[in-house]
């Protein structure tokens, strides 16, 4: 009965946590089973950030949402949450009313870059990573049990990991493919460096060619010191433009 009512919610696409009913929403799932896109019947983006270890864009991610009156979405390692530099930060995404969700607790690699359906991982140590992440969340006042969304590290996993994930009671997130702009960790000794005008050009090209109703675009508000061109830097003039096209923005 309980498998029967599972596959009714996903059918709908509508989540239930704690007995009470979320806003219902379409899901594009990816072959593996994570969410990549939401609504696709509707010009609305969704921006999210991920952070581990270093986070020297946090503020102006932050500056740049408020100017444009705007939500995102921030997915947090442990690693991130223990850091004391930066807890005003987060503490201030967090009063801002922005989404902020697990990201792994110590950014773990799920599975082998060359074959993603042998797992690195046991599912104890991902699910105790998970809830150790969630513990970090909770000392910031976060009602973990409220979460719906969680996004792997490096956005990288395969259909078992998912169906751990989804035993916490969470949805596997991640972005929308085709959708480049994740590529700003790259630093120009890297054979997959793009500049950060690269990546702004093939958004609005992909835009062009399929669209970006419920897309999920990944940008990330810490990257090496080796990269001197930080995308997050332009993030204003890309929403700007978004919102030129007929976009608006939603968090999770």
């Amino acid at each position: 009965m309980r498998k029967l009512l599972f596959l009714f919610l996903v059918f709908f696409n509508i989540n239930l946590l704690n007995g009470q009913l979320t806003t219902p929403r379409n899901y594009v799932f990816d072959p593996h089973g994570a969410i990549v896109r939401i609504n696709p019947d509707q010009k609305v983006i969704y921006l999210i950030f991920t952070a581990d270890e270093t986070f020297e864009g946090g503020e102006t991610v932050l500056q740049t949402l408020e100017k444009n009156n705007i939500k995102g979405s921030f997915f947090l390692t442990g690693n991130c949450l223990r850091i004391k530099e930066f807890e005003p930060l987060i503490r201030k995404i967090i009063s801002h009313g922005h989404y902020v969700a697990a990201h792994g607790d110590d950014h773990l690699l799920y599975a082998p870059w060359d074959n993603r359906q042998i797992s690195l991982v046991t599912p104890d140590s991902l699910l105790n990573d998970l809830r150790q992440n969630n513990k970090e969340l909770e000392r910031f006042g976060i009602n973990v049990s409220q979460l719906r969304y969680y996004n792997p590290p490096y956005q990288y996993y395969n259909s078992e990991h998912v169906r751990l994930i989804q035993s916490m009671g969470l949805y596997t997130l991640n972005l929308t493919p085709g959708v480049r702009m994740s590529a700003d960790y790259t630093t120009p000794d890297m054979p997959n460096y793009r500049s950060s005008q690269e990546l702004i050009d093939m958004l609005f090209e992909f835009e062009k060619q399929s669209g970006l109703n419920g897309a999920i675009i990944l940008t990330h508000p810490g990257t090496p010191d080796e990269r001197t061109d930080k995308l997050y830097n332009r993030l204003d003039e890309v929403i700007k433009r978004l919102k030129e096209l007929g976009y608006s923005f939603e968090r999770l």
